[in-house]
């Protein structure tokens, strides 16, 4: 064998090792209102595994229902709690309709989780009180009952033949399992500090009328957020709404280990300099991606300046943050560090 033959062996092994390290990587991608910025009602999220399974994080306005082509495949349908900008109260018409600030949508009769999981055969992974209440959205547009996923050794294998919903309450942990893997996604329910209430157009007659009376709303259950155990390593903790607490130090970081976060800079509830304190002292990922910043957080793709969402960013110590831009894909080891996508 000749000296140039060896190298060329040799060089062909070394891409095909590294072939597999590339596949291992999560694939993250905001889906907002407008493609390429970061803008006011952008919440939802895909979070893709390496064995396939894919999973969608608080709908929210900002997908145009179940028939959004951006969806693609969806195994589970990932809710934090009940407000109507994350459970899906009303959508978009179409991406990009109306402004970045204020876009244009409609109302969704049975919330854009439930139509988005009826559609797509998913699985809702969320607090029992929350489960049961979309269960039953689910079953007005199916027209069959919304049973709790079947498990098998410890799992729920992924795809479900029908929707169905989690049986899991603050603490617990929903584990989806793809054909073939040796090991699945664990999705553990964690503590959040905000309120939990359901739009008034989510809830019917004679309740709404009666909720009115008294300007109250219907509570269901605690509000959470999520911890996202992928299959290559990554430790995604998924905020929701929620201000400061300690179980982000004594839970999410110390017992989770949590390597990336996804925070929720929310107008009404934690700020950038609270958040900061959140990120660098009590979860102290490898990275952090912003997102329900409630403002136009970018313009041509990149952070404005002056918003709240570059303050937050420019306090970050010793990790970068990422603006959770629409449609753009961003890939993360099993370290929480971004290897593509990330501006």
């Amino acid at each position: 064998m000749t000296t140039k033959t060896t190298l060329s062996l040799f060089a062909c092994a070394l891409a095909l090792c590294a072939l597999p390290a590339a596949a291992q990587n999560v694939k993250i991608t905001p889906l907002g209102t407008h493609t390429g910025e970061l803008c006011d009602r952008d919440r939802a999220t895909i979070f893709e595994d390496p064995t396939g399974v894919r999973l969608l994080y608080d709908a929210g306005h900002s997908i145009a229902g179940a028939d959004d082509p951006r969806l693609g495949t969806i195994h589970a349908v990932l809710l934090s709690h009940a407000h109507g900008d994350h459970m899906g109260d009303r959508k978009i018409k179409a991406v990009a309709t109306g402004a970045c600030s204020m876009t244009e949508s409609v109302l969704s009769a049975n919330s854009n989780t439930a139509e988005i999981a009826a559609a797509k055969n998913a699985a809702i992974v969320m607090t029992t009180d929350m489960a049961v209440f979309v269960g039953r959205k689910i079953q007005n547009i199916t027209g069959k009952p919304t049973p709790v996923c079947p498990v098998t050794g410890g799992a729920v294998n992924v795809p479900v033949a029908a929707p169905c919903r989690s049986n899991a309450h603050l603490g617990g942990t929903f584990i989806a399992k793809a054909p073939n893997a040796t090991q699945g996604v664990e999705i553990t329910i964690v503590y959040a500090s905000h309120a939990n209430n359901v739009a008034p157009t989510l809830v019917s007659e004679p309740l709404r009328s009666q909720l009115a009376a008294d300007d109250a709303g219907l509570v269901l259950g605690p509000p959470t957020g999520l911890v996202v155990k992928f299959t290559n390593g990554l430790v995604a903790y998924l905020s929701g709404d929620t201000g400061i607490h300690t179980e982000m130090r004594n839970v999410v970081h110390d017992f989770h280990n949590a390597n990336l976060a996804v925070i929720n800079l929310g107008s009404s509830a934690i700020e950038p300099l609270s958040a900061a304190y959140a990120m660098n002292e009590l979860v102290q990922p490898a990275s952090v991606i912003v997102s329900h910043v409630n403002e136009v957080g970018t313009q041509g793709g990149k952070v404005r300046p002056d918003s709240r969402t570059a303050m937050l960013i420019s306090r970050l110590k010793g990790r970068p943050g990422y603006p959770a831009v629409s449609g753009r894909t961003m890939e993360f080891d099993g370290k929480g560090k971004c290897v593509s996508g990330c501006q």
